[in-house]
C-alpha cells in the first residue's frame, strides 16, 4: 500500500481524491477497452524512478547532455530485447506514442502531396491514418483500401487493383477495429511495381505478434512496422518503430530531431521490463487472449447478440465486435454496461459511414486486460452473462454492478510476468492507493 500524508490544500486534495477514486473505479470494474492494458508491478516501478526527471536527447552514445551513461545502457538493452522478440533488423524505441511513431514513418518515407492507401475510419482505420490526423498533417493524399464488410477485412483482389491504379507512395495496413490479419503478402508484388513502401501499424496487435498468434508483418513484406506499446503489448504508454536497416537513418532523423525532443526515459525502462517478460511469457499470454476472445464471441452470439463475422470464426485477435443497433445505439449500450461496471466502447461500423460519434451501431470488446488479470474461458462465460443481463434481459445495471464488483475481487493480480509468487503472478494489489 502507498500512503501519503494528508495535505491541507484543497486543490491538491481534490487531485489526490480523484486519483484514489480512479483507482477504486478500476479495481471494481471489468476493463474491456480494446486499446488498453496494465503493466506488471515491476514495470510500473520503473515509472516512478529518477528517470522520469531526465533528458537524453540524441542516440545511444551520442547525447546532447551529460549524465546519460546508464540511460544508454537501458536504451541499448531495450533495443536489443525488441530486436530479439520481433526478429527485427532495426528498432527505434524513442517515439512517445503510436501516433508519433506513425507520423515519424510518414515523414521518413514521403513528402507532402504523396499518396497513401489506408483504411477509412468507418472500416476500422485508426484516426492517424486519415486526412484529419497524422497522414493529413504530413500533407498526404489519402485513398482508401477496398473493404469487404462481411469479412470485416480488406478485399485482397480489389486492393491490388487499387494499388496499381492509385500508385501510392505508402501502403498502410493495421487498424483500430482489427479482427483478422491484413493481406500484407498479397500487396508486396504490386507495391514493388509502383514503387510503394509498406507500413504496418501493429498498435493493437503487437502483443499477439510477439506471441506468434496473429501474423508476422516483417516476414510477410512490411518495410516498416509501427506500434504503440500498451494494448495487447502490456507495456507503458509509448511508441516503437521496427524497420529494415535501409530505412534506419530516415527513421532516426524523423524521430529525432524530427518529431521527438526528449523521449520518456521512465517509460523506456518499463518497456524493457515488459519486453523481457513477453520474451518469457508472451506466447502463453497471446494464446490465451485469442482463446478468450473466440470463446466470448461465440458465447455472446449464442445468447442472441449480433456478433460480427460468425462465418469466419468471429475474430483472430483480442477484439470482438457486436452490432447492437437493433436494440440501442452503441453509445447507449456502452453507457449501460459502464453503469454495471463493464467498460467497453461504442464503435463505428462500416454502415455508419455518415453517422456522428453519438449514433454508431457497434460496441467493441477487448479481452487482453482481463486475460492479463488471470481470466480464462470460464470467466469469459460469466462476463458474457453479465452483458446479456444488462443489454438483452433489461436488468438494472446498478443492481448487477454488485455482482461484477464481487467477481472482480478475485482478479487483482497481474499474470504473465516475472514470477515472484505462484503461477507467474505477483502477489501485489495494483489498486491499493490510500492518500
Amino acid at each position: 500500500m502507498i500512503r501519503w500524508i494528508k495535505i491541507f490544500d484543497k486543490n491538491i486534495q481534490d487531485i489526490l481524491d480523484a486519483v484514489n477514486s480512479h483507482q477504486s473505479y478500476w479495481r471494481d470494474a471489468l476493463p474491456m477497452i480494446a486499446s488498453e492494458n496494465i503493466t506488471s508491478p515491476l514495470a510500473r516501478c520503473m515509472l516512478i524512478t529518477d528517470l522520469s526527471h531526465r533528458y537524453a536527447e540524441g542516440k545511444v552514445g551520442h547525447r546532447f547532455y551529460q549524465g546519460c551513461r546508464y540511460i544508454d545502457e537501458i536504451e541499448s538493452k531495450t533495443i536489443e530485447l525488441s530486436k530479439e522478440l520481433f526478429k527485427a533488423e532495426y528498432v527505434n524505441v524513442q517515439p512517445i506514442s503510436g501516433v508519433n511513431a506513425n507520423i515519424s514513418a510518414f515523414f521518413a518515407l514521403s513528402k507532402p502531396g504523396d499518396k497513401i492507401l489506408s483504411l477509412k475510419v468507418s472500416d476500422g482505420g485508426h484516426i492517424s491514418h486519415a486526412k484529419y490526423s497524422a497522414a493529413g498533417l504530413r500533407g498526404l493524399k489519402v485513398y482508401n483500401h477496398p473493404f469487404d464488410n462481411e469479412r470485416m477485412n480488406i478485399d485482397e483482389e480489389k486492393m491490388v487493383d487499387t494499388i496499381l491504379k492509385v500508385r501510392p507512395r505508402i501502403i498502410l495496413f493495421g487498424a483500430s477495429l482489427f479482427l483478422f490479419p491484413h493481406p500484407v503478402k498479397e500487396a508486396v508484388e504490386a507495391a514493388r511495381e509502383v514503387g510503394a513502401d509498406i507500413i504496418y501499424d501493429a498498435a493493437h496487435v503487437l502483443g499477439l505478434i510477439a506471441g506468434g498468434k496473429f501474423q508476422d508483418p516483417l516476414r510477410e513484406g512490411a518495410d516498416i512496422m509501427t506500434a504503440s506499446t500498451h494494448k495487447t503489448f502490456p507495456g507503458p504508454q509509448g511508441g516503437i518503430i521496427f524497420c529494415k536497416k535501409k530505412y534506419a537513418n530516415e527513421i532516426d532523423l524523423a524521430v529525432f530531431p524530427g518529431t521527438v525532443s526528449n523521449h520518456h526515459l521512465h517509460h523506456l525502462a518499463a518497456l524493457a521490463i515488459t519486453t523481457a517478460e513477453m520474451i518469457n511469457f508472451g506466447k502463453e499470454y497471446a494464446e490465451q487472449v485469442v482463446n478468450n476472445a473466440k470463446y466470448i464471441a461465440k458465447d455472446l452470439y449464442n445468447r442472441g447478440f449480433d456478433v460480427l463475422c460468425k462465418k469466419h470464426g468471429f475474430t483472430e485477435s483480442h477484439q470482438v465486435v457486436i452490432d447492437i443497433s437493433s436494440i440501442f445505439s452503441g453509445k447507449d449500450a456502452a453507457t449501460k454496461l459502464e453503469d454495471a461496471g463493464i467498460v467497453v466502447n461504442a464503435n463505428l461500423l462500416p454502415k455508419d459511414v455518415n453517422s456522428n460519434v453519438d449514433d454508431v451501431s457497434g460496441i467493441r470488446i477487448g479481452v487482453q486486460e482481463l486475460t492479463r488479470l488471470g481470466m480464462r474461458e470460464k470467466e469469459m462465460k460469466m462476463v458474457a452473462e453479465f452483458i446479456e443481463r444488462v443489454l438483452l434481459l433489461g436488468e438494472k445495471p446498478s443492481i448487477l454492478k454488485e455482482e461484477v464488483t464481487e467477481m472482480k475481487k478475485k482478479y487483482q493480480n497481474v499474470f504473465y510476468c516475472f514470477d515472484f509468487g505462484k503461477d507467474n503472478a505477483y502477489s501485489f494489489d495494483l489498486f491499493k492507493l490510500k492518500i
